[in-house]
């Protein structure tokens, strides 16, 4: 077995009946001078969840950009704070779709800290051209998110 073999790979979460989860550890740096998870990390780490669902959902998005196809830009974000998180907690980001449109899909998350829920937030994003524009989705992604949608499993 060869080093490359031996490394571990960075987290990507995986679904569990077409919800995603996210495994997040909090940091020092993820903290602010009360010890807690600074309010602005929460968006970081539903970020990081999003693209990894994704990912894991069989959508290249580097692909798409790299190619001049377009890129997905939230739109709409509205979060609700309940507890905080702090330094050391075992954190799990668990993201569901609950709409899809051609040209966009709305997503909801939560950060959890066991069976607690700290945070949860809807976050809509569009399917922009390079210009900016919006523009409808890759047929293939709103069939996957359809699937999601509908609560079917990507991987069975």
């Amino acid at each position: 077995m060869s080093v490359s073999e031996m490394m571990p790979a960075p987290a990507t979460g995986r679904f569990i009946a077409a919800v995603h989860h996210f495994p997040v550890r909090v940091y020092f740096e993820d903290t602010d001078l009360s010890g807690l998870v600074y309010h602005a990390n929460y968006l970081r780490y539903m970020e990081r969840a999003r693209s990894d669902m994704l990912r894991v959902a069989g959508i290249d998005q580097r692909a798409n950009h790299e190619g001049g196809a377009g890129v997905y830009a939230v739109t709409d974000l509205q979060i609700k704070y309940r507890r905080p998180a702090r330094l050391d907690d075992d954190l799990m980001v668990v993201s569901h779709v609950t709409a899809v449109r051609a040209a966009s899909c709305v997503i909801h998350q939560s950060v959890r800290c066991g069976a607690e829920e700290l945070t949860n937030a809807s976050i809509s994003v569009a399917w922009l051209t390079p210009q900016g524009r919006p523009q409808r989705q890759p047929k293939a992604w709103t069939d996957i998110f359809t699937r999601l949608l509908q609560g079917e499993d990507l991987h069975p």
